[in-house]
């Protein structure tokens, strides 16, 4: 089942949001959106879809300055991580007050930039309420933006360090934004766990001549989360 609605941020900025439902779900994720495209991008709406068929209901969302790219027809930059931020936390708040995860366990994360705002709201206890921090069981992380491309010393870390959740990160092992010997080389704190997808890039895809194939990268991608949520949900 689909449901579309708009919603209102604490700073009077109109949010879309998207719901997809299964019967007999195992739990809601909040799937937000990258830098370069919104909530119903191919890749957004083929993970959804994905997460679907293994039972897992998914909300999705545009951040404001996506809507207004739609509107106005001009590449918008991404807002500040504040705004980011305020943004993503209506949409836990929305979900929690409405009730629409039902009792059922509830994740958060997202594509690149939306998985680093996902990361960075359960890292600070001063962003998020802490009403809404209790509800949340874990982020994940699709293609998180370690560095700005080309700038490897920009690092990103500290969202996953300090999360007060467990996080997973799925990552291709050739990310721009982060690869396989970058990563390795951080160290990350043991509440992180990263699954590195051989020969995938920043959206997971592989090169043919890897072998590999983008929509079976797509597949592993979604039955880690999957699996990531089912081991929270026994041990909680």
């Amino acid at each position: 089942m689909n449901h579309q609605e708009i919603i209102a941020s604490e700073d009077g900025n109109e949010i879309n949001i998207l719901l997809n439902t299964v019967k007999d779900a195992k739990a809601l994720v909040i799937f937000a959106h990258g830098a370069g495209a919104n909530m119903s991008h191919e890749f957004m709406n083929e993970t959804s879809r994905l997460l679907n068929n293994l039972g897992i209901n998914v909300l999705r969302f545009n951040f404001p300055f996506m809507d207004k790219r739609e509107i106005t027809g001009k590449k918008y930059p991404p807002d500040r991580m504040p705004k980011l931020l305020l943004c993503y936390e209506a949409v836990i708040e929305y979900v929690v007050e409405k009730q629409l995860n039902h009792q059922l366990p509830l994740f958060i994360g997202g594509k690149s930039m939306g998985s680093r705002v996902a990361a960075s709201l359960v890292a600070d206890s001063d962003l998020l309420k802490s009403s809404l921090l209790n509800q949340i069981s874990g982020v994940f992380c699709i293609g998180y933006p370690f560095h700005p491309t080309k700038k490897p010393e920009k690092l990103r870390l500290e969202p996953l360090v300090d999360a007060n959740k467990p996080v997973l990160i799925v990552q291709g092992d050739r990310d721009t934004l982060g690869n396989k010997a970058e990563i390795v080389s951080y160290q990350l704190a043991e509440h992180c766990q990263c699954v590195f997808l051989e020969d995938g890039d920043h959206s997971l895809k592989p090169r043919v001549k890897s072998g590999f194939t983008h929509q079976a990268h797509m597949q592993r991608a979604v039955e880690e989360i999957v699996t990531f949520i089912e081991q929270l949900t026994v041990s909680s």
